[in-house]
């Protein structure tokens, strides 16, 4: 073939392929509508459910799931449809067969997105937390914005954005500070030794009475739960509805507020931890006696030692060095005297 001939034949290969794509363009423009229409139906539908089911606080979460689904199945179907009209004799069959092959190839690739997205979808049906709940997850707390497919989004109380993956919450413990009505709040009391438990247990109750947000159903109690080193501890009790963060630290202001004004203004104790320290003064006569060494001052005073003083101490060890000498001398004359002829 000569250089002509290849020139010739490449062109009208070339050629073919503009003619066919000519012929083509107008059912892939047809085609990219279809999918448009198709997609922004699906946007619809699932806008649609989340209305429907918005009222419903139950509800919400199952809205969410089955908005998404409907949402993957239009496309999916409208997916279908555009294939369809671009290649005539394309058959659902063939993508399910092309799919079904790759699968096993994709589920390794992308192992952790659809446990995620697995996990999302379990976490939406069986609503172990809605959104608005406040959860505690590890180090992070904060109130849930939004539950996607792949990961959970909750806001801290200090204003910061926290991603978690899915499959983590569906794994682990998470604590729902919101998922009943009310919630109760606990805080010990110490008082002192000397003061009437009694006394102090009507006063912290009249105290939780004269707030507003403390429920009287379940009524507040309180406890007393130990003998402390420098306090009797009392352990108070109350229920605060709604259980939210903010809830939570103004019902906390108040009361502790009120009990300690309560029991300071009828004259109960609140000690703070003290700790006695007993010096051993070594310059005393009886040092290093431990029949007679004291651990601190006697009730009394008396068999207090007397303290020694540096005159007779020098003078003491003088006596201890001559009497050592003399000894030590007295047997150097005895060793003399033994081996005199």
């Amino acid at each position: 073939m000569s250089y002509q001939e290849s020139i010739a034949a490449a062109w009208a290969k070339i050629e073919g392929l503009i003619d066919g794509f000519i012929v083509l363009l107008p059912n892939l423009v047809l085609a990219v509508i279809v999918f448009i229409a198709f997609f922004f139906l699906a946007r619809w539908l699932k806008m649609l459910v989340k209305r429907l089911t918005r009222r419903h606080r139950q509800a919400r979460n199952l809205g969410m799931v089955l908005g998404r689904l409907a949402q993957g199945t239009v496309i999916l179907i409208g997916l279908f449809v555009a294939l369809s009209i671009i290649i005539p004799t394309f058959r659902a069959g063939d993508l399910i067969q092309l799919l079904g092959i790759s699968g096993v190839a994709i589920g390794f690739a992308f192992r952790d997105i659809l446990q995620n997205f697995l996990a999302g979808i379990l976490i939406l049906l069986t609503e172990p937390f809605k959104i608005d709940d406040q959860i505690v997850f590890k180090e992070y707390e904060g109130t849930v914005e939004n539950i996607q497919t792949r990961a959970t989004i909750i806001r801290t109380y200090d204003g910061r954005r926290i991603v978690i993956p899915n499959s983590e919450l569906f794994t682990n413990s998470v604590t729902v500070n919101t998922a009943f009505e009310s919630r109760r709040m606990e805080y010990d009391v110490g008082i002192g030794y000397g003061d009437n438990i009694d006394e102090a247990k009507r006063l912290i109750l009249e105290a939780l009475d004269s707030i507003d947000t403390v429920l009287r159903e379940p009524a507040p109690d309180v406890l007393v739960i130990d003998l402390a080193e420098s306090t009797v501890n009392i352990r108070t009790r109350w229920w605060i509805k709604p259980p939210r963060r903010a809830d939570d630290l103004e019902a906390r202001d108040q009361v502790l507020a009120a009990i300690k004004n309560k029991l300071t203004a009828n004259g109960i104790d609140l000690p703070f931890p003290t700790q006695q320290i007993l010096f051993h003064d070594q310059t005393e006569e009886t040092d290093g006696d431990r029949s007679r060494q004291r651990e601190g001052w006697p009730a009394d005073n008396k068999g207090v030692p007397k303290p020694r003083s540096i005159s007779d101490s020098l003078l003491k060890l003088a006596q201890t060095r001559s009497s050592s000498n003399g000894n030590s001398g007295k047997e150097k004359q005895v060793n003399s005297n033994d081996v005199r002829p």
